[in-house]
């Protein structure tokens, strides 16, 4: 009686075609993963922008002045806008709300649409701010990242 000393030829290639065929159905799912990093960083940015919206009109409203054309954020001074504590869109005003847009292209051309673009993604992938009403909003989805 002979021992089978390894895998016979058959055997081998049966493991390579289903190594093959996982290949194929899991490589798809991870080719898309930069994308969805973008919309969620895009997302994630939108959040911070209101956060600190929020926080700065809070911290407005609590020291009492409506004539005011700056918040005091810790050590942070931010422009807003008189009377609402609204942060400007400027690099005073916003930019100094998030204190950070590190990883971000941001263009501050128009306050009423200061726009939020990851470094290297495309135009279309952006959160953008408008300091006069302090709304946020993101314009990235799956396909524009």
């Amino acid at each position: 009686m002979k021992k089978q000393q390894g895998f016979t030829l058959i055997e081998l290639i049966v493991v390579i075609v289903i190594l093959g065929i996982l290949a194929a159905t899991a490589l798809p799912r991870f080719t898309n993963l930069s994308d969805e990093a973008r919309v969620a960083s895009v997302n994630g940015i939108t959040g911070a922008i209101r956060s600190a919206v929020a926080i700065t009109r809070a911290q407005y409203l609590a020291t009492g002045s409506s004539t005011a054309a700056t918040a005091l954020l810790g050590a942070t001074t931010v422009d807003v806008n008189v009377g609402t504590g609204i942060p400007l869109g400027t690099i005073g005003g916003i930019g100094a709300a998030l204190e950070s847009t590190e990883g971000y292209d941001v263009n501050y051309t128009t306050p009423a649409a200061v726009t939020f673009t990851p470094t290297g993604a495309p135009a279309t992938c952006t959160a953008t701010y408008n300091g006069t009403t302090g709304a946020a909003a993101a314009s990235a989805s799956a396909a524009a990242c």
